[in-house]
């Protein structure tokens, strides 16, 4: 997989929004530093997935507080960092982004018919207050399933049926077919992977 830098990001960004450099700069390196010291199952520095994130975004040409957000996604949940540290530093709308996607990450239902009927009720909610938080989801579940390959079986079997069930149905609604068909390819790999070779 393609290694992302800031660099490359900013690149991705700036060829639509000159404009947000300087916030989006500032949330990355908010985002390094809170995030300084955590690893990723696969070893790399954890700012690599919220790099990765905010990149998958930008081929969507999404605007300066999405993209802050997705950097940012994981600060609160992962780090002492509160929502209003959030919000005094980037502003009420990205707060409100990176909080949307703070409670979806923590939906978590063990069988199949709770995570049909509860969850998808959920994910649409969060979509109907803002279609930004549903997109830095998407993106999010996108880098994860990217990576799977460093989880147990278990956790991969699981996290492939998710995404069938809810993320790639999601991007398909809201007319991510590149997603939607890239999120199917990287659960597939883990639900059939014989198939998926063929």
């Amino acid at each position: 997989m393609e290694v992302i830098s800031f660099d490359s990001l900013l690149k991705n960004f700036s060829k639509y929004n000159l404009v947000g450099i300087p916030k989006v700069r500032k949330a990355y390196e908010f985002a390094k530093l809170k995030h300084d010291g955590q690893y990723r199952a696969s070893g790399e520095e954890y700012i690599t997935h919220p790099l990765n994130v905010a990149n998958i975004l930008t081929q969507l040409c999404a605007d300066t507080d999405t993209i802050c957000a997705a950097l940012l996604h994981d600060v609160v949940e992962d780090t002492d960092t509160s929502l209003e540290d959030i919000k005094a530093e980037f502003g009420e709308t990205v707060a409100r982004l990176v909080e949307g996607v703070t409670n979806l990450t923590k939906l978590s239902f063990s069988n199949k018919e709770s995570f049909n009927n509860a969850n998808i009720r959920k994910v649409i909610l969060g979509m109907a207050k803002d279609v930004r938080i549903v997109l830095i989801k998407i993106a999010d579940r996108l880098h994860n399933m990217k990576t799977l390959e460093y989880k147990k079986p278990e956790k991969q079997k699981l996290k492939s049926m998710e995404t069938l069930e809810i993320y790639a149905p999601l991007a398909r609604d809201l007319g991510l077919h590149d997603i939607k068909c890239d999120l199917e390819d990287n659960s597939f790999m883990y639900l059939m992977p014989d198939l998926y070779k063929k």
